[in-house]
């Protein structure tokens, strides 16, 4: 089977690989980007669901066969590209499953190797195993996914971290789970940008009273929230200035609350609570953004399209069996 999959490499050491799957090629799916001229010139319209070519999520209304005959597509190309990197024998099989989880943007950890495999996904936001011949995949559509390996233990984990998994520490309490006297590496996965990811000042707070209570940034970062991770959104700030001398009253309420629209930078958290964990990353300044590639799944960009549904992609971490 030839992979034509839009299933990329990312990273590889040892026996521990990290793969970025898509929506579409980046030529496919240039078309849906939302700066694209179909949306500017029918922003209005309401699209079809969006499932793209490789859609992986079981609970966004796509046709269940479709989406595990996907999920069975992207293993077997998994093990196809190791089998021809490694040179192994046709027949070898260096990843035997991919774990995957219900995502419920919590602190819960699954832990592969000591639970009795289920048919009902486990609800959790993070995996961990040292098992060789496993895969664990994080599924998004806009949230960060982050991929760890502690080349000292073996030990690989898979994490899904949105702006709730940031403020609840599952980052930290993922670390907690790996021996403490190897390094851990990191990868980040495709993930909203700071520019496309405006919310209400609400979500700053509790973003950050989260960090706090969990000690999930250093000292610096929490003293310097808004200066690291925030700014204004100049959405609403144009909408302030053009509107300021029309308001009435009830129109100078509606200004107070574009005024709290703000940007906030959950990559950069991300990046920031991995190095207060101790943590190495492998590539902090490469991280393509959900939002703005139209050959990625975004939550945000369906909903700003009207779509009914859109898909979720993977970030996978792999240790291959040995052969």
């Amino acid at each position: 089977m030839k992979n034509t999959l839009p299933l990329t490499l990312l990273a590889q050491l040892d026996d521990v690989a990290v793969f970025q799957t898509a929506a579409f090629s980046a030529i496919d799916g240039s078309s849906t980007d939302i700066a694209g001229s179909k949306i500017a010139q029918q922003p209005h319209e309401r699209l079809q669901a969006d499932y793209g070519e490789l859609n992986l999520g079981l609970h966004v209304n796509d046709d269940a066969s479709s989406v595990l005959n996907n999920r069975m597509h992207v293993l077997a190309a998994i093990n196809e590209q190791l089998i021809a990197q490694q040179n192994l024998p046709m027949h070898s099989v260096p990843v035997k499953a991919l774990h995957w989880v219900n995502q419920v943007h919590g602190n819960d950890i699954y832990d592969i190797d000591a639970t009795t495999l289920s048919m009902a996904p486990v609800a959790a936001d993070a995996m961990v195993s040292r098992q060789d011949g496993t895969g664990l995949a994080i599924m998004t559509a806009d949230c960060v996914p982050i991929v760890l390996y502690q080349p000292a233990t073996g030990q690989i984990a898979a994490i899904h971290a949105g702006w709730q998994g940031l403020a609840c520490g599952v980052i930290k309490a993922t670390a907690e789970r790996f021996h403490d006297s190897g390094q851990i590496m990191a990868w980040i996965g495709v993930c909203i940008s700071q520019d496309n990811y405006e919310v209400d000042g609400n979500v700053r707070d509790k973003l950050l009273a989260g960090c706090i209570a969990n000690n999930a940034l250093m000292a610096d970062a929490i003293k310097n929230f808004d200066q690291r991770y925030v700014i204004a959104s100049r959405a609403s700030e144009s909408m302030i200035t053009s509107t300021a001398d029309k308001l009435s009253d009830q129109g100078t309420i509606c200004a107070e609350t574009y005024a709290e629209k703000i940007k906030i930078d959950l990559p950069k958290i991300t990046t920031d609570q991995l190095v207060a964990a101790g943590i190495v990353i492998g590539n902090e300044s490469s991280i393509p953004c959900s939002y703005a590639g139209g050959h990625y799944y975004s939550y945000r960009r369906q909903t700003h399209l009207q779509q009914p549904a859109t898909g979720r992609m993977a970030l996978i971490i792999i240790r291959s069996a040995s052969i």
